[in-house]
């Protein structure tokens, strides 16, 4: 565990770019959170907040055992109980030289007159205790924020990947677990599994756990998850884009009695659509990577999207692209029934498909 904050922090007053790439520099054991330092773990994602702060208390258990001391004591408190009479005893000298780390959730929520005590802290932190300030996300608490980090605290930053970078994500996770895999299985995970975090980590773990040594591949993938790939917004938008009107209907019903939300049809419908846009739009001539980069795709969906592009006039995606705004209008709200709404926006791109 360890290892993957360390491949996360850049530095005392880096702010890491990509807290959710488990694969990681974990070459760079020298950042790894210690006693004597205060970790900002700042972001919405709280998958990813919760691991960094149980890496730092590895990290810091970890020290201890290798020094042949006792187990680290962690104290894991909302900011919001915290007065200074707690905190001074959690943050002063322990009678009885234990190492301590001491974990502030919630760190929008801190009294106002607790903020001057923590910022002073942070300027002169303690040799025996690791601080973790956990914070949401949002504006709320932002000024402590600013000032924390001009006491050059460590940050990280818990913010998810973008769709785009979720199979990079999938391959890290398994690397971490000591498996390989390769793109387009990757992809096929997330297609499977979906976009949350805590549940692609999983899917990760016990592939790897149960693959016997060898390369997570598509079969295997399709072994474990095949049913739940069927009913995802992938594949209704997949379905919808390639312009198969019944079968993106099946899997668009198949879907809603699964329990797919409406609203994660609709963000994928218009994440295809969006790619397909700017591919299409994209100048012409431009290197593999470049043109990725432009269009906010792995390399590996461009080939998917040259042959989707064929079929589509930028016309009939202007069409198909109201038609996704209308429906995610309705699912949220606008319209009293969401699948009607859903079906409605499938037979209209599928019917732009082709359109001269």
């Amino acid at each position: 565990m360890a290892a993957i904050l360390a491949g996360l922090l850049r530095g005392r007053t880096g702010i890491v770019r990509r807290a959710w790439d488990a694969d990681g520099v974990a070459a760079r054991k020298g950042s790894a959170p210690k006693l004597g330092d205060v970790l900002l773990v700042t972001g919405t994602e709280s998958f990813l907040a919760d691991r960094a702060v149980r890496s730092a208390i590895a990290a810091v258990s970890k020290n201890a055992a290798d020094a042949g001391d006792s187990a680290v004591e962690v104290t894991d408190l909302e900011a919001s109980t915290l007065d200074v009479g707690v905190f001074a005893e959690l943050t002063g000298p322990s009678l009885f030289a234990t190492e301590r780390v001491l974990v502030l959730r919630g760190l929008e929520n801190l009294p106002s007159e607790m903020a001057p005590h923590l910022i002073e802290y942070a300027g002169s932190p303690s040799d025996d205790v690791l601080a973790v300030l956990v914070h949401s996300g949002g504006q709320k608490g932002k000024g402590v924020l600013d000032k924390l980090r001009k006491a050059s605290v460590t940050e990280v930053v818990a913010t998810a990947p973008k769709a785009w970078e979720l199979p990079q994500f999938v391959a890290g996770e398994i690397r971490l677990h000591g498996g390989t895999v390769d793109e387009g299985a990757a992809s096929a995970l997330v297609d499977a599994v979906g976009h949350d975090l805590r549940a692609l980590a999983g899917a990760c773990s016990q592939l790897v756990s149960d693959s016997g040594g060898q390369a997570v591949t598509t079969q295997l993938i399709g072994q474990y998850f095949g049913g739940r790939a069927e009913v995802t917004s992938f594949a209704v938008a997949d379905a919808a884009i390639a312009g198969r009107t019944e079968p993106a209907l099946e899997q668009l019903r198949w879907a809603l009695d699964c329990g797919v939300a409406p609203v994660l049809v609709t963000s994928a419908m218009a994440g295809g659509l969006r790619g397909l846009a700017k591919y299409s739009s994209a100048p012409s001539g431009m290197r593999e990577a470049d043109l990725a980069r432009e269009v906010g795709v792995p390399p590996w969906k461009l080939k998917q999207l040259k042959q989707q592009s064929r079929s589509w006039t930028p016309g009939g995606l202007a069409t198909a692209i109201k038609a996704v705004a209308q429906a995610d209008a309705d699912v949220k709200g606008a319209s009293g029934d969401a699948g009607y709404a859903l079906e409605r926006m499938v037979l209209t791109i599928t019917r732009a498909h082709g359109r001269r």
